[in-house]
């Protein structure tokens, strides 16, 4: 039997699974992913420790690797994860500084340089980037700005993914996907733009060269494979960026199948044959990349969505885990059903899911998260049914934000990721959509992206359609209810009023805030 390895560098933890060739994930294991706040004067700023990510992935390594009865039949591995975040490494692999996480504000003032000098429509033309502030590209300014004997002794700035790539193999290299995060590829050529180097100051000798994913970029070497138990030789194939990952076991590599990636953020995710990067995508924000599926490239359109599910149960969900202690049960499960006793419109309570900015269709870093229409007889379930809705708002914001931008019709909604175990969230989002919502039986979409990635470099599949078919398997749909979908319209018409209500309130704060 032939097995694969997937390994997916999550916000929340680092993941290994081992696969066979139909998909069965016969052994996994995670660590925690470690964000820190190292810096006292600015408590705000966020990190990663490349020690840690890359002490997190080799021990779920070895431990997924050790459960296996025969490790000498793993044929490749490849890696898949977060996309912005970067680390300066020397010729020896040395890192030089902590990656700098997703979660940190430190890059607004380069965010805005780069509105000021390259422009958002001119970047979006030739990259299919919007310009957010986690981009690769805006930390090499900090860095330049901030750190400069750094990227003087730096040899490669490296993405997260291709960090542990290099780990395991010695091998400097990216992806297209992976590329397509940093504000510097050409979509077009898929080669890094002169227009962009030149316009930034930022060396072309710190970026990796891009490949296609499914390129095998090396072989595990003797200290990665006693660190980690995989055997020596294996090797080790160029994945890609996680939400596109996770599309190729869901099929949503095909015209008019549109995926729904949920975890952290809602990705909603559709395949294109061609870039398109036009002016109108470029305002609502839509993000267009190099998929990791060949010859293809992908739009998406997305928000920070299970994030602030966590915040409510963190902040408010105190008696709930006190309950749950006492009882062996699960504190998420007393949330939900206070939020499922809570009819639908929550009793007049509405959210704004602004709670990172909101990114696609509006593009508005300044806006933030709101409740309104609260009374003295709301109640916490009332509340936390108000923000799965809002997120179900948003859901629907997007899809209709990819109709208008790129004329995009779902004719399938798919939907993977840890947020499909929400079974209120689910319906509700069936419920906006007026369509079903199709989650397939697949054990952890994204590292299976990954494998099969890792697969098809090394040729035990001849393609992405030969492995989807292989390894799919159909699940549980989520069939809306024709009244509940008519009472989301009505409410969804007052949901679209709440952003243009609170502009200006959250831009003066926001102000106020960062003064």
């Amino acid at each position: 039997m032939d097995y694969l390895v997937g390994i997916d560098l999550g916000s929340t933890s680092l993941k290994a699974v081992v696969y066979d060739l139909d998909g069965n994930a016969l052994a996994q294991a995670s660590r925690p992913t470690e964000r820190l706040h190292p810096d006292p004067d600015h408590p705000d700023w966020a990190v990663w420790d490349p020690d840690q990510i890359w002490g997190g992935t080799a021990d779920a390594l070895a431990e997924a690797v050790g459960a296996l009865d025969d490790p000498a039949a793993i044929r490749a591995v490849a890696v898949t994860g977060m996309g912005m975040d970067g680390v300066p490494m020397d010729e020896a692999g040395v890192c030089l500084y902590p990656f700098i996480s997703w979660h940190c504000p430190r890059t607004r003032p380069q965010q805005q340089w780069w509105l000021d000098h390259v422009g958002a429509e001119r970047q979006f033309a030739i990259t299919g980037n919007p310009v957010w502030a986690i981009n690769s590209a805006l930390r090499i300014l900090w860095m330049m700005e901030h750190e400069p004997d750094v990227l003087t002794r730096a040899h490669k700035w490296v993405l997260i993914e291709d960090f542990v790539n290099y780990r395991l193999s010695g091998e400097f290299a990216t992806d297209y996907s992976m590329a397509s995060n940093t504000l510097l590829l050409d979509q077009r050529t898929r080669t890094w733009s002169e227009e962009l180097l030149e316009a930034s100051g930022i060396n072309r000798r710190l970026l990796c060269d891009p490949q296609p994913s499914g390129t095998v970029l090396g072989k595990v070497h003797a200290a990665a494979a006693e660190r980690t138990g995989l055997p020596e030789g294996t090797p080790v194939v160029l994945g890609g960026h996680d939400f596109l990952c996770g599309s190729l076991p869901a099929g949503a590599f095909r015209p008019g199948v549109v995926l729904s990636v949920l975890g952290t953020w809602d990705i909603i995710v559709a395949a294109l044959p061609e870039p398109v990067l036009t002016p109108q995508a470029a305002r609502m924000g839509a993000w267009v990349d190099s998929h990791v599926a060949r010859d293809t490239w992908a739009v998406m359109g997305s928000a920070v969505a299970g994030e602030m599910l966590e915040w409510f149960r963190s902040q408010y969900g105190a008696e709930e885990r006190r309950q749950a202690e006492a009882e062996g049960r699960a504190d998420w499960d007393l949330l939900l059903q206070a939020a499922e006793a809570s009819p639908a419109g929550a009793r007049g309570v509405l959210f704004l899911p602004h709670m990172s900015g909101s990114s696609f269709p509006r593009v508005d870093p300044a806006s933030m998260g709101a409740f309104v229409g609260l009374r003295t007889v709301t109640t916490k379930g009332d509340m936390l049914r108000a923000v799965v809705e809002g997120l179900g708002f948003q859901f629907l914001q997007i899809l209709k934000g990819l109709e208008t931008s790129l004329g995009l019709t779902a004719d399938r909604l798919v939907a993977v990721g840890g947020g499909t175990r929400n079974r209120l969230a689910m319906q509700i989002k069936a419920d906006m959509a007026g369509m079903p919502i199709e989650v397939p039986a697949l054990e952890e979409a994204t590292p299976l992206g990954a494998a099969i990635l890792a697969g098809i470099g090394v040729g035990l599949y001849p393609g992405e359609a030969d492995a989807f078919e292989r390894v799919y398997r159909p699940g549980s749909v989520v069939e809306p209810d024709p009244a509940a979908t008519a009472l989301c319209a009505d409410r969804y018409a007052v949901y679209e009023r709440l952003y243009p209500s609170l502009k200006d309130v959250h831009a003066g704060l926001s102000e106020l805030v960062h003064s």
